[in-house]
């Protein structure tokens, strides 16, 4: 193979590279770019999920007696009337 040739193969290979790589987003940089849209796009989901159930709860609050009833005991402490609440206190470590 004479010089032209072996030139000419040269500037072959580095067009073929520079058509699969070059320029501003490469071959790479579009299958990072795919990835992390992947990424995007289940976390969206996840999100949405999420939020479907904190919506469900929240009719839940605003609307079902049972789960009210739960939320001011758990959360405030409320007690009907004639019940005894009974509150634990842990002892007092600082003074021993």
């Amino acid at each position: 193979m004479t010089g032209a040739r072996w030139a000419a193969l040269a500037a072959l290979v580095f067009l073929l590279y520079f058509a699969v790589q070059g320029g501003e987003y490469g071959t790479t940089d579009l299958l990072a770019l795919r990835r992390q849209e992947a990424g995007e796009r289940a976390q969206v989901e996840r999100l949405k999920l999420v939020v479907d159930s904190l919506q469900r709860a929240a009719v839940a609050i605003e609307r079902d007696p049972r789960t009210q009833e739960r939320v001011a005991r758990e959360r405030f402490g409320m007690i009907r009337r004639g019940e005894l609440l009974y509150r634990l206190v842990p002892a007092d470590t600082a003074g021993e």
